[in-house]
């Protein structure tokens, strides 16, 4: 009973998290214009803004909300696809390593490419996990177009296969056809190949 009272005056624990990032979403919001009015040179320049950033000291929390600004522009220039404010805080929960439900057409792969290009910009590698082979072709194809823009390289590992060239391991490639993949832009390549990329 005291935890119904409690919830109500001050909200579930749910309801407090969601109005914490509702202000860092204010933040990005606040950097939407000034982005737009960049080159697309200027706007790529900014991974290595962040990069060197962080080589000074910075953590990937004080680039947060920059670098969630810079992926929604990318995400508008690239591929027509704006973040909405809920898929901002999805991306944030993300990022701290919680799970974010969402209900299918909501957006989950838009919502990753924020936490993921957030944490590729240490240079560590990043892995994307999906259900199955085909998805993570997909993804890899439709959201590479976003990293690529961004300077970081994306590849996919698929389940079955060897080390060497075969058909299971891919790098995005805005110039391939995507005939031995099946998706546009999937080159196949060595299996370290696809695992040495920012993102996998």
């Amino acid at each position: 009973m005291l935890s119904n009272i409690l919830s109500k005056v001050f909200g579930s624990r749910n309801q407090r998290l969601v109005k914490r990032m509702s202000k860092t979403v204010s933040r990005i919001s606040a950097l939407e214009e000034g982005l737009r009015a960049l080159s697309d040179e200027q706007l790529q320049a900014k991974t290595g803004e962040f990069r060197a950033r962080l080589t000074s000291g910075e953590s990937l929390d004080d680039i947060l909300h920059e670098a969630f600004a810079v992926v929604r522009e990318a995400g508008w220039r690239t591929l027509k696809m704006r973040h909405f404010d809920v898929q901002l805080i999805g991306g944030m929960v993300l990022n701290q390593g919680k799970i974010a439900e969402m209900r299918t057409g909501e957006g989950k792969t838009l919502v990753a490419t924020l936490a993921v290009y957030l944490n590729a910009l240490p240079g560590k590698g990043v892995h994307v996990v999906t259900v199955n082979d085909y998805l993570a072709r997909r993804d890899a194809a439709w959201m590479g177009k976003v990293y690529h823009f961004l300077g970081l390289s994306v590849g996919v590992i698929n389940s079955s296969g060897g080390l060497g060239p075969d058909s299971s391991s891919f790098q995005y490639d805005p110039a391939d056809s995507g005939n031995e993949s099946g998706h546009p832009h999937l080159r196949l390549v060595a299996r370290k190949q696809a695992y040495d990329c920012d993102i996998t």
